[in-house]
């Protein structure tokens, strides 16, 4: 494991912000460190929504979707097996049914039979078992040429609506949404595809003039896919995540999602960012990593609690399925790297076993890039022939570029690719796997700037004695969506260690004294399976109340314990 550099984040020079003096002063920080300077622009305001006009093509999807409806055509949502892709489908079965079609399925492609996306096959699977007269990709289709063709053959609509990134030619479908798609002038290119298809819907809406339809009984689906998509939380998917779990906490969810909290054991009323990217989404994940997606989608799309309960506790079962699959292939990782020494780490990361799970390779390719601070790509075989890898990336190495520019010099290696900055997707021969883990290496070597390969933690810095408390850990909580680009907050500071214990040999236990500070507060290292030696340490943490039988308790959540 690389050591790692505990930096305060720079703030914007407190002359210049418009804060009032009655601002809590830990936000206040907070906030600016994260480049916000006023209190308007925290407004979470649905109001302050970019309006969807800037959306390239989006007139054209609505006119073509509400000539649907019309006519009252046969549509076919295709969706993807991850969370966004399922809360995307679920959005928009429900939101075209709730707008007035009457002819809505859906089909999410089995990620072990067909593979991601729009594909030929796929598309000949969707004519003979629903023969649709328009497609809609969701969270998908924006490198499916060979499948939108296929499906002009059939005589199908399509629409795609997507927001990976797009490569030089894009597929002759119908009409494109996708804000990242050339030409494109909406503001804001972080939306996931979740929140491409409620966009869609909200032009939608507007072109069929249909105004009893609250489009905002979709953002519990809107904050969930987005989350869980990791997409960087600009103010527009703040505003969508905001919206959204307040609707949760106010106990107006879906019934499905309200199953999902129930079997996570979280509480809806205090539900955060975190409970949705760690607890809801994994489980929903489950299902598309192991099995098949469309038992996710179903437990979305459930009008009766009872029974999406039944299939929450199903999705349960998948994924703990899931965490013992992933223990045996990290510690089938962990005996292939043991030998590296921790000052000669390559630049990145390439494995490969014969018994990995594809459904599993992206959770470990991102246990490596967490460990290790390096792009990391986790290979699982598919076929006799051919592997498929899942990669994860760490800040300032965009993966999918990456993967483009070895394409682009080795255009034999790689078989197709796809994705974002932080994770992407390929498929090369088995023959190649040595070759490729070397050209990976070689390229990281070349374009990763050494200073990005420094694993840094940039924190809030310290808290004064009187700011570790019940309030401030609740202000954190609930004041804004933290995520990707947007992250939760975390401090750092010396302790005394008062006292420690090990929980079920995994987790450790510590009562702690801040050195500016009087009072012992409770803290705990998950996944830290030793006692520490050292009586003052250096840590970096976060605020978190520990709620129990109606009492609460501050507690800090340790991150990282400096050596």
């Amino acid at each position: 494991m690389t050591s790692k550099k505990i930096i305060t984040r720079r703030e914007i020079t407190s002359d210049h912000h418009e804060f009032s003096e009655e601002f809590h002063p830990v936000l206040k920080r907070i906030y600016l460190h994260r480049g916000v300077t006023s209190e308007k622009q925290i407004s979470m305001d649905l109001s302050e929504l970019i309006p969807w006009h800037d959306l390239l093509n989006i007139e054209k999807a609505a006119a073509l979707l509400a000539e649907g409806i019309k006519n009252q055509k046969k549509f076919l949502i295709i969706g993807d097996f991850d969370t966004d892709g399922a809360t995307s489908t679920a959005l928009g079965v429900s939101a075209l049914k709730a707008l007035g079609a009457e002819h809505v399925d859906y089909l999410i492609p089995n990620r072990f039979e067909y593979g991601y996306g729009l594909t030929p096959e796929i598309v000949d699977t969707a004519f003979e078992q629903f023969n649709p007269d328009i497609i809609i990709t969701v969270d998908n289709g924006i490198s499916s040429h060979e499948g939108v063709l296929r499906a002009k053959n059939y005589g199908i609509h399509i629409l795609i609506t997507d927001h990976h990134l797009p490569a030089e030619t894009l597929p002759d479908a119908d009409v494109i949404v996708n804000p990242n798609q050339y030409g494109d002038r909406f503001p804001s290119k972080m939306l996931a595809g979740v929140g491409v298809i409620f966009y869609v819907m909200l032009a939608l809406r507007n072109h069929l003039q249909v105004q009893h339809v609250n489009m905002a009984v979709f953002l519990d689906l809107v904050a969930l896919g987005t989350v869980a998509d990791v997409v960087p939380l600009d103010k527009n998917n703040r505003i969508l995540v905001h919206q959204g779990l307040k609707r949760i906490r106010k106990g107006e969810a879906r019934p499905g999602i309200q199953a999902l909290i129930q079997v996570s054991r979280r509480d809806k009323s205090r539900l955060s960012t975190s409970d949705l990217g760690f607890f809801i989404a994994p489980r929903l994940n489950a299902a598309g990593r192991l099995d098949d997606m469309s038992l996710g989608v179903s437990c979305l799309l459930s009008n009766n609690f009872d029974k999406a309960r039944i299939i929450a506790q199903e999705l349960e079962t998948l994924n703990l399925e899931r965490r013992s699959i992933e223990s045996d292939m990290l510690k089938e990782a962990e005996n292939s790297l043991k030998n590296f020494h921790p000052e000669k780490i390559p630049a990145s990361f390439c494995l490969y076993h014969p018994d990995f799970h594809q459904g599993v390779i992206g959770i470990l390719a991102g246990r490596l890039k967490e460990r290790f601070h390096r792009p990391s790509i986790v290979f699982a075989k598919v076929s006799d022939h051919e592997l498929k890898g899942s990669g994860r990336s760490i800040p300032h190495v965009n993966l999918r570029d990456l993967l483009a520019l070895i394409n682009a010099h080795h255009p034999d290696i790689i078989l197709k690719f796809g994705g974002h900055a932080m994770a992407a997707g390929l498929t090369i021969k088995l023959e190649n796997i040595e070759n490729f883990e070397k050209i990976f290496d070689e390229y990281a070597e070349k374009t990763i700037a050494k200073e990005y390969l420094d694993n840094i933690l940039l924190t809030d810095g310290e808290l004064d004695a009187e700011e570790f408390s019940i309030t401030s850990a609740d202000l954190l909580r609930h004041h804004s969506p933290w995520g990707q680009g947007f992250p939760e907050p975390l401090f750092d500071g010396k302790f005394q260690v008062i006292s420690q214990r090990l929980i079920n040999d995994k987790h450790l236990k510590l009562s702690l004294k801040p050195y500016n500070g009087s009072i012992n507060i409770d803290a705990i290292a998950f996944n830290h399976s030793e006692l520490l030696d050292q009586q003052e340490i250096q840590i970096a943490y976060r605020l978190e109340n520990n709620e129990y039988q109606g009492t609460k308790k501050l507690q800090l959540i340790v991150l990282y314990i400096e050596e």
